[in-house]
This record gives structure tokens, C-alpha cells and sequence, in this order.
């Protein structure tokens, strides 16, 4: 046994915590702060207290970094110089401490030939559990603060063993936390002897390797005192001598623990050891500080003095100590009364054994809350220093909603729901194939990677001289390309971007009437490269450019497609200039900030970096480290969850007009996410503000509003609905550049609702269903040369109408007028009416369908949808057939005014359309939708305007 002296000239000084090395006893400090150890307090202590090392925690660190000025200016400067997550800021200020307080305990260090002197820096209190990822975390604490006389604090839980023997096999020095028990310390003290022999079995040295283990005091006399009051207060008869044991148990308890130590160094096993130059694991008394009033406050330090021993005193306990304790050699003193003191608590059913262990639990839960709390104070005061950097969040919830969302955000906190998330565990959400769709957590990070590629690419675009880019595509593969379209127009020197996403064949002609063929780049941009519009949209396009650039077509193409699609072979096939590939392990909704939305991005000459860049720094804000309530995907994805379940399940969505189309993609990215299973999200998109008096409660508002640019109408409308309770969140972004943050915040909150709402957030069945009606009708057409025959249950002029039996016989056999009152008059409170129209999406009919769905929306005051086919197929489409059966569907077909013809197939887009519209409600009505289908003949602007007035007449009170 080593008995550890202070240095000569301090043990007989009248200070009692100098005379503490007369004992064998060190005592170190249980706190740090940055202006204690610059302004020379620390040192301090090392001179005139005999100080010999410190200890560190979560706590103590929040109670620095999130509420002082000490760290600002680096905590500023390290904000201002990149992205970072708030795990990297903490660590980087705290490592810098650790090594400073490490320099001022060196000389300690040198002159006790490395048995003091020691720092001790915490792995994450979230791994108290795991063993693998708290050795891997030890390493890189050991490698990152890089002094000899830094511990890293492992806790002494079941999994935390190996560890603790893997750590001292390799030379890491560990202090050990978390003890109460005797047999824990037992378990612990093995780990530490076994280390060391596995590190001698390797012929390596066992000297200058410490470690402490952390043997927590008062906490345990805190949970005993207790049992003791409940049962002398309920008239025990023993409540005399459960008295006598009060502020007795954990002395006790320790005392015993120092006896097995005593045991195991006399041991000829620790001898062969300490001949070759191992030095003992001193035990460490922890948690000293006395809660109690009742007891004198040097209590666990007075009690507890012997050789070979650390005490870790809180300030106020060192202060205390210094002027009033009691310095002698007590730890091996009335070890007859310890032994008399446990066996009365075994016999009068204390059950220290249970008490221990709960404190265990309860221990690893405090350590992880701390953390929780020091990384949600760095997390705000991050977001504070960040400005407008980052697009904020705020929150008008009324009170019986607030409670859900709270809760909801609680227990993510509670069970680390956000870095399973990051982890990539499936039991996030219903526990099947679900990890195998989250490479969207780290596309940022990939893209900034192979940025150069982007960029390249970007060059040869604007050096081509193109005039236009045509991106062909269906859902994910161009709702998001379209936001940037539409949000950041056309670049000074870069080609216009246009999105075609559509089979009507007036849509198409319009499309290519637009472009110069000779000068466009067509992106043709399909994940599977099987989905039948990017491919006939190529086919016709392909055929089109060839007519005018011959064999050079392909020079015009780029392909955006999953490794070995369909369409890589086809871009092989026909030559095209650059094939990009997307991650299989991405979905088409998650993968805008993929080359699905950065390839557009570059040939349109957007700043990519600087994109990316703001696309990171959500990304960092949502990670694993930032606690829920500071997390602002946890935080809306809480928001739609919690609310969604309480019947709020139509999310409405506001837009500034620099930023209207986002709402487009969010809908694709909510429907199909959520809407299954018969639960979901139903966004409603592009639904002009209104006053309070229109809505029902069943929504919730998403207002996302740029602050460089707002509309005072919309600000209006938004506080009236604050105000009458509404619950509304709004995000505001500095500028359009935000657009990258939204994408990935709503990626992340789509993701955490899904969770909450207890659905599969990546699958799509519904989308599947329609595609294969679909393709049974045209599969249909080859065959015959034409569609199968349908009979509509009733017709009116140039209208005819269809719908399944169901729905016939609900609806009668009337005029327009009827058969339109009695099918929207379905619509009841908590419904939505959604207006299908598969036409030519043009300002027109853009027009009219919104004037059509107001109409509604005021006089039922139920949330309307307002959508084009067959665009809405691979974005509401799912939620209206596999959500909450909550909706009305009306949907409006109509002859065409002119076909088109698919090269090389018998069907034309004409065709394509009718059966993708037949397909669709074929879908609602299996699964019992309210649906009733309109086809218009003849001239499409009267008939629509027809139609118009019919439905605002139909919707009159």
C-alpha cells in the first residue's frame, strides 16, 4: 500500500486540509470554471490547500458555459468560424479548460511522480450503458486533451466494467464514477487489476497508469434518512434505533468498501503488480457535500480520512473543511460499529442493496439530465449568438396543446429518441426497414464533400452557353428543384430552369413551346428509373432534340437516377453527357439536398456553397447533441405529432411570396410521409389567410415568412389566428438562401412526427396502388387501342359524371347543380374537401381552382386542397387514399383539346393521363373514399366556368 504524503513544510501548517496528507489523504476540488483558473484561484488552492487534482461533471460545466460570460468570446468566435453542432462547442471549451487546470496541477503531478495531480474530464453521460461506444468515446478524450495527467471519468455501471478494463489495458488513466455499492466496487477493482494484467500479458509497462475509484457518500444516507422519517413519523416500533442510524449508513458503507481494498493490496496477486510499478486505485469519496442540516457540513470528510484515499470536496465543502474540519486518521477507526451499523439496516429492512442500486439508475439518469441541460443552455446560447444565421421558430400553442407537445418533447428527451434518430434505430419509429431510408441525415456533409464535382459542372453548363434547362421528373425528383425555380429565378449568365411534371399533353406542348431545343439542357431525373412519366417525358423530349442536334441529342442530357436504374441504362444507351446518381438510401421526398435537387442547382448557377452551407447549419442544429426542446426539428416535428394525434391533422401552410412554392414540396413531404395507415398529416397548401371565423379546430398553421420581404396581409392573418387560438408556428428566414434550412428542418420534423404519430415515415403504399391501376389500364390500351369502357351514373350537358356504387347511390341521378350539392355537402366539420383537377396547370386554372376551393372553404369552413394531376399522385395522392378518411374528393377531367404522341408507344400522353385519372379514383373509391369524378366535353374554359358557379351555388347557405 502507497501512502501518499503532502510535501514537506505543508502537513504541520494549522490549515486542516494540508494536514489531510499526513493521513495519506489528498483532497481535490469538485469544480471548474475558466475565470477561476485564468484569474489564479485554482493555483491558489494548490499553494495554500495542498490542492491535488480536480473533478469535473455536467453541471458544473452548465452552470458555467449556459448562464456566465466566461466562455463568450470563444464561444462566439467558434460560432463565427464554421458549423458547428453544440456537442463540438462544449467539448471544445471544455477540453481547453481541462488542459489548463492540467497545466496548473503538472507540477503536482511531477513532484507525486504521477500519484496526484490529476484532472478528470466526463465520457458523455449518455453512454452510461453501452459498453463499445464509451471506449471508443475514452480514446478519443485521451487522444484529444493529450496530457498525462488527465483522467477520463467512466461510470462504474454493469457495461461500464469492460470498459473501465479496456481503458487501463491501454494506459488510459480512469477515474471510475457512480459507485455506492460494495460488490459494485468489488466488480470495478477487478476490472482495474485485470486491466493492468492484460496490459502486462501484452509486455507492456503497468507503471504511470492511475485511477480512482468514485465512491459516492451522502446520496445514499439521503435515500436511507428518508426511509427512516417515513417510518418513525408512521410510529414504528423501532423507531429509536432507525433514529441512531440516521447520517450512519453510508459512512458505514464506505467504510467496509476501504476494508476490500485493504484486502486485495495485501493479496499476492496485487503484490506481482506492484513489483512490476503499479500504483493502487485509491478509492475517491464523492458526493461530500451534506445535504442534511441536522449534521455537521465537514460530516463525510471528517469520517472518512485515510491512506491511500482522495476526497473531492464542492467549494463550500472545501471552505468548511479548511475552517472547522478535523484531520485525523478515521477511515479504519469503529469498524465493530460500521460492521453493527449495516447489519441493523439489513435487519430493520433498509435495504441498502435496493437503495444502491436505484441510486445507480437514478445516477445515470442525473448525469445524462445534466447533460441534457448543459447542452440545451449551449444550444440556446448558440442560437442567440447565431443571429440570423439560422431561421428561428416560434411557437402559439394553445394551452390544452401545449401540454401534448410538452410532453411529447419530454419523453424524446428522457429516452434519447434524437440520438437514436442519428443512430440510425428503427425502433424510432415501428421498428421494420426504417433505418434503411435515413441516408438524408448526412446528404449535407456528402454534397459539401464532392462540392468540386458540383462546381465543375456548373462551369461546363455556363461555358455551353444553354439558354434553357428542362428537368423532366414526378414527385421528389422535381418538386424540389421547382422551389428553387421558382424561388431564385434565373441566374445573371445561367440558363432559365423550367420543371415539367406533368402528362397532360397541352402541358407538354406548352413546355416545349417555351424552350429552344437547339439550346436547352435536359435533365431527366427519375430515383428508380422505371416510373413511366420521367421515362415518356425522355422518350418524347429525346426524339424532339434529335430532330435538331442529330446524333449529337445526347451531348444535351443528363440523367439523375439510382446506381444501375433503369434510366442510367438508358442514358448509357443513347449516350447522354453526364449521368449523376442519386443514394438508393434516400427517399424521393427526402432527396432534395441530394443530386436530385443539386444537380438542377448547379446547371441553374446557384451559389452551391453558400447553399450547402445553410443547409449544414439546420443540420447541426438538429443533431444528435441538441436536446429536444432546443432542437428545432424535434421541435416542430413535436409540434405536428402532438397536435396531429389531438386532431389537429390538417396542417396549413403560409408562405411569403418569395418562398411560395415551398409549400408544394412540403406537401409531397407531409402527405407522403404521414398520411397511411389511416392516420397523417393532410397539408393544406396555397389556401389564402383568412379571418379566425373560417376555420374549424382541426388545423394547425405553418407560417413561413421572410423577413426581408413580408407580406403584411399574410402578418395580419396570422396574429388575428394567434389570437383566437389557433395554434401557429412561425419560421422566419433571413433570406431566400434559408430555403436549404427549411429543407432539412422539415426533413428532420417529418421524420420525429411520423415517429409520434407511430407510422412508417418513409414508405409510400398508397402511391404503389395507384401506379399499378395505372398500368393495367394502359397495359389495357396496348392491347385493345383503347382504354376499357366506363358509364358515368348521370350526365348534364357537356358533364358526366362517375363514381363508384357507393358513391353513385349517395348522390343521385340530378343536374350539375344536384349531384355537386349533394356530394360537397358531405363535407362535415373536421373533414377537407381536396378539388383533383387533371388539366393543363396553367395561371388560368391555376386561377380558377383557387376561387373554386375559397369558395368552399368560407361557406363549409372546412380546409380545401387545390391540386393538379398527375402531379399530386407522387405527393398528396397517398395521404388522400391512405390517411384519415377525412376527405371529400372531387375530381375534374376533361377532353383534350390536342394529344400528343409517346415515340415508340401506342399510347399517347393523352392516354397516359386518362388512365393515371381512372387509376387515381379507382384507388379512392376501394378504399371508400367520398369521391365523385366530373368529366368536362368540349371547350374546357366554359366548361370550367360552368363548373365554377355550379360549386359555389352548391356550397351557398
Amino acid at each position: 500500500m502507497n501512502v501518499i504524503q503532502t510535501k514537506p513544510g505543508t502537513q504541520d501548517t494549522g490549515n486542516p486540509l494540508q494536514q489531510l496528507g499526513k493521513f495519506g489523504q489528498s483532497p481535490w476540488l469538485d469544480f471548474i470554471q475558466r475565470s477561476f483558473i485564468e484569474n489564479g484561484g485554482l493555483a491558489k488552492l494548490v499553494r495554500e490547500d495542498g490542492l491535488k487534482g480536480v473533478t469535473s461533471n455536467p453541471a458544473i460545466f452548465e452552470k458555467a458555459m449556459g448562464h456566465g460570460t466566461d466562455y463568450d468570446a470563444q464561444f462566439k468566435q467558434i460560432v463565427e468560424s464554421g458549423n458547428t453542432d453544440v456537442s463540438e462547442i462544449y467539448e471544445t471549451m471544455a477540453i481547453d479548460d481541462i488542459k489548463a487546470a492540467a497545466d496548473v496541477l503538472k507540477p503536482v503531478w511531477d513532484e507525486t511522480k504521477g500519484v496526484d495531480g490529476y484532472v478528470s474530464l466526463e465520457v458523455s453521460p449518455y453512454l452510461g450503458m453501452h459498453t463499445e461506444p464509451t471506449i471508443v468515446e475514452a480514446r478519443r478524450l485521451w487522444k484529444a486533451v493529450g496530457k498525462p495527467n488527465l483522467m477520463v471519468k467512466i461510470p462504474g455501471t454493469e457495461p461500464g466494467v469492460p470498459a473501465i478494463r479496456t481503458a487501463i489495458s491501454e494506459g488510459i488513466n480512469v477515474n471510475v464514477t457512480l459507485l455506492f455499492s460494495l460488490d459494485a466496487y468489488k466488480a470495478v477493482l477487478e476490472a482495474y487489476i485485470a486491466g493492468l494484467e492484460d496490459r502486462k500479458a501484452k509486455g507492456e509497462s503497468v507503471s504511470g497508469i492511475a485511477s480512482v475509484a468514485s465512491f459516492f457518500v451522502s446520496r445514499i444516507d439521503g435515500l436511507i434518512d428518508k426511509k427512516i422519517d417515513e417510518r418513525v413519523k408512521a410510529g414504528d416500533s423501532e423507531s429509536e434505533t432507525l433514529k441512531g442510524l440516521r447520517g450512519k449508513v453510508a459512512i458505514a458503507n464506505a467504510k467496509l468498501a476501504y476494508q476490500h481494498y485493504l484486502d486485495v493490496s495485501a493479496s499476492p496477486r496485487w503484490k506481482a503488480l506492484e513489483a512490476a510499478g503499479a500504483a493502487p486505485q485509491r478509492l475517491l469519496w464523492a458526493s461530500t457535500g451534506v445535504k442534511d442540516k441536522a449534521y455537521s457540513d465537514t460530516l463525510y470528510c471528517d469520517e472518512l480520512i485515510g491512506a491511500d484515499t482522495v476526497n473531492t470536496m464542492p467549494p463550500a465543502t472545501m471552505d468548511a473543511f479548511r475552517d472547522h474540519g478535523v484531520a485525523a486518521d478515521t477511515l479504519g477507526a469503529n469498524m465493530d460499529q460500521a460492521r453493527k451499523v449495516l447489519a441493523e439496516a439489513d435487519r430493520l429492512g433498509l435495504d441498502l442493496p435496493g437503495v444502491t442500486a436505484k441510486l445507480v439508475k437514478d445516477g445515470v439518469d442525473a448525469f445524462a439530465d445534466s447533460f441534457d441541460a448543459l447542452l440545451g443552455a449551449v444550444a440556446a446560447k448558440k442560437a442567440a449568438m447565431a443571429g440570423d444565421l439560422v431561421a428561428t421558430s416560434k411557437f402559439s400553442i394553445p394551452a390544452e396543446l401545449d401540454g401534448k407537445v410538452n410532453e411529447a418533447l419530454e419523453a424524446w428527451r428522457k429516452d434519447g429518441t434524437v440520438r437514436k434518430l442519428w443512430d440510425r434505430d428503427a425502433s424510432v419509429w415501428t421498428g421494420k426497414d426504417e433505418a434503411s431510408w435515413l441516408r438524408w441525415l448526412d446528404i449535407v456533409d456528402d454534397r459539401i464533400a464532392h462540392l468540386s464535382e458540383l462546381t465543375a459542372f456548373q462551369d461546363e453548363v455556363k461555358a455551353k452557353g444553354f439558354t434553357d434547362i428542362l428537368l423532366l421528373g414526378m414527385g421528389g425528383s422535381s418538386l424540389g428543384p421547382e422551389v428553387l425555380a421558382e424561388t431564385f429565378g434565373q441566374r445573371a449568365g445561367f440558363p432559365k430552369l423550367h420543371v415539367l411534371d406533368s402528362t397532360d399533353p397541352q402541358q407538354v406542348a406548352s413546355f416545349e413551346r417555351a424552350v429552344d431545343l437547339a439550346k436547352t439542357l435536359v435533365i431527366v431525373s427519375s430515383k428508380s428509373g422505371g416510373t413511366l412519366e420521367p421515362n415518356i417525358l425522355k422518350a418524347y423530349f429525346f426524339d424532339k432534340v434529335k430532330k435538331v442536334a442529330g446524333d449529337k441529342a445526347g451531348a444535351q442530357f443528363v440523367a439523375v437516377t439510382d446506381p444501375g436504374s433503369h434510366m442510367e441504362q438508358v442514358a448509357q444507351k443513347d449516350g447522354f453527357w453526364k449521368i449523376f446518381h442519386g443514394e438508393k438510401q434516400i427517399g424521393g421526398r427526402y432527396s432534395v439536398l441530394s443530386n436530385f435537387g443539386m444537380v438542377p442547382a448547379a446547371a441553374m448557377g446557384l451559389d452551391l456553397k453558400q447553399f450547402l452551407d445553410n443547409a449544414e447549419r439546420m443540420a447541426k442544429a438538429c443533431s444528435a447533441a441538441t436536446p429536444p426542446k432546443e432542437n428545432p426539428g424535434v421541435l416542430l416535428g413535436a409540434f405536428l405529432g402532438a397536435t396531429g394525434n389531438a386532431g389537429r391533422d390538417k396542417v396549413t401552410i403560409v408562405a411569403s411570396p418569395g418562398i411560395h412554392d415551398l409549400g408544394a414540396w412540403l406537401e409531397q413531404l407531409l402527405a407522403e410521409s404521414t398520411g397511411k395507415d389511416g392516420k397523417g398529416l393532410v397539408p393544406i397548401d396555397g389556401e389564402t389567410p383568412a379571418s379566425p371565423e373560417h376555420y374549424g379546430n382541426d388545423r394547425v398553421f405553418a407560417y413561413l415568412r421572410l423577413s426581408d420581404s413580408p407580406d403584411a396581409a399574410q402578418d395580419a392573418a396570422m396574429k388575428a389566428l394567434e389570437a383566437a387560438g389557433q395554434p401557429v408556428v412561425l419560421i422566419s428566414l433571413a433570406n431566400t438562401m434559408q430555403v436549404a434550412q427549411e429543407f432539412f428542418r422539415w426533413e428532420f420534423a417529418t421524420a420525429v412526427a411520423g415517429s409520434i404519430l407511430g407510422i412508417n415515415p418513409f414508405d409510400q403504399p398508397d402511391v404503389e396502388a395507384s401506379k399499378i391501376e395505372t398500368k393495367k389500364l394502359t397495359d389495357a390500351y396496348n392491347q385493345s387501342g383503347s382504354l376499357p369502357g366506363e358509364t358515368p351514373f348521370a350526365t348534364d350537358g357537356d358533364f358526366a359524371f362517375f363514381a363508384d356504387e357507393t358513391n353513385a347511390k349517395a348522390l343521385g341521378q340530378g343536374d350539375l347543380d344536384a349531384i355537386l350539392k349533394a356530394h360537397l355537402s358531405r363535407a362535415k366539420a373536421g373533414d377537407y374537401v381536396a378539388l383533383l383537377a387533371y388539366v393543363e396547370r396553367d395561371a388560368s386554372t391555376i386561377g380558377w381552382i383557387q376561387e373554386a376551393r375559397l369558395a368552399i372553404r368560407d361557406a363549409l369552413h372546412v380546409a380545401t386542397a387545390a391540386e393538379f394531376g398527375p402531379r399530386f399522385l407522387h405527393s398528396t395522392g397517398q395521404a388522400y387514399k391512405g390517411g384519415p378518411a377525412s376527405g371529400v374528393f372531387l375530381q375534374i377531367t376533361a377532353d383534350d383539346a390536342a394529344d400528343v404522341a409517346v415515340p415508340d408507344a401506342r399510347y399517347t400522353f393523352g392516354v397516359v393521363k386518362a388512365a393515371q385519372a381512372r387509376g387515381d379514383f379507382d384507388v379512392l373509391a376501394e378504399r371508400g373514399r367520398r369521391a365523385l369524378r366530373v368529366h368536362i366535353k368540349g371547350d374546357l374554359k366554359s366548361g370550367l366556368e360552368r363548373l365554377g358557379a355550379a360549386i359555389r351555388k352548391a356550397v351557398a347557405a
